[in-house]
């Protein structure tokens, strides 16, 4: 089956990427708030441990595409999204923001340009029955096709009561199999005063610290190819966001595999597992097709691509943002 085939027929693009620590054996895994490594037992009761999370992961595509600025790739140039400026200089966009399109910096500041704009493509709506999701979806992509592939809520009552939502259709987690913990520790020295109180932060303080190894460790990612064709979003669009999904994935492999400063990780191995026999594209095909999508989508996209917003000339109170404030006569 030929990627094109896999497009308009098959319902998942399963991509795996076997992985290794850079140097050595041991690695670091995620951790979480009072339970640390998330360790699990897989049904043939093979030792398993949790090394990324899905929403670690979603976060790192999502910045797959950005340069060290932070700014969208120039061969990606031409693909659409919000960016915000403040005072005249880049504070954020739709490309870095948590929630992409349903950014506060986006939609709540005092210019009301591209609410307004969504308000009036996507319409206030009824408060009660079925959103149109095909139209959000076809409007999401004319305004940030990233949002597409990264999911947005639309959580806004002026708009149709706050109902409008697209899910994921990209995700990923790295997970290792046949895990090993390997303990060490260190200490934090006070060379002033080794033996001051440690709760008010002097002092020498001995910690302990948990590293794993592993028989194997497994970077894993899905792409929804049905709800993806659901959204009716015409067939070049649909091409461009697959071709798209897959080099920020390949990206995230080659370039964004530092998770923490121990587990430095590389890709070994890259394969599509389903749909079978379909061979993964190189990194420049990828983006050969990726800009001939984005010339293919000219016209779908928002003229121009970038859209501007102003972040925010005036606070809720009035007073301008960097505006100090007067002492009122009485104090003067």
């Amino acid at each position: 089956m030929s990627l094109k085939e896999a497009i308009t027929t098959a319902p998942r693009l399963l991509v795996e990427a076997t992985l290794q620590p850079l140097q050595t054996h041991r690695f670091q895994p995620t951790g979480f708030p009072d339970l640390g490594a998330a360790r699990y037992t897989a049904p043939d009761g093979s030792d398993m441990l949790l090394v990324e999370s899905p929403q670690s992961v979603a976060n790192r595509l999502e910045t797959a595409i950005l340069d060290d600025d932070g700014k969208l790739l120039p061969e990606l140039a031409g693909l659409p999204y919000i960016q915000v400026t403040r005072h005249g200089k880049l504070l954020t966009s739709s490309l870095t923001e948590a929630h992409r399109m349903n950014s506060p910096y986006i939609l709540e500041g005092a210019d009301r340009s591209f609410f307004n704009k969504l308000l009036e493509e996507l319409g206030s709506g009824k408060l009660t029955g079925p959103v149109d999701i095909r139209k959000l979806a076809h409007t999401v992509f004319k305004h940030d096709a990233n949002s597409v592939l990264h999911g947005v809520f639309l959580a806004k009552k002026e708009i149709s009561g706050g109902r409008y939502r697209l899910s994921r259709v990209l995700s990923g987690f790295i997970e290792a199999t046949g895990v090993s913990l390997a303990e060490s520790g260190g200490v934090k020295n006070d060379r002033v005063n080794p033996s001051g109180s440690t709760k008010e932060g002097f002092g020498n303080v001995p910690f302990h610290r948990s590293e794993f190894t592993a028989k194997k460790i497994t970077a894993c990612f899905n792409l929804d190819l049905a709800r993806l064709r659901g959204y009716g979003l015409p067939p070049q669009g649909l091409d461009l966001l697959v071709h798209l999904a897959l080099l920020k994935i390949c990206r995230f492999l080659e370039n964004g595999l530092r998770l923490r400063t121990a587990c430095d990780l590389e890709a070994v191995s890259l394969t599509i597992t389903r749909p079978k026999d379909l061979k993964m594209p190189s990194m420049q095909e990828l983006v050969a097709a990726c800009q001939a999508g984005i010339k293919a989508c000219k016209g779908t996209f928002a003229d121009p691509p970038v859209t501007q917003v102003i972040y925010n000339d005036k606070l809720k109170t009035g007073k301008d943002e960097d505006e100090d404030e007067e002492p009122s006569e009485d104090a003067k």
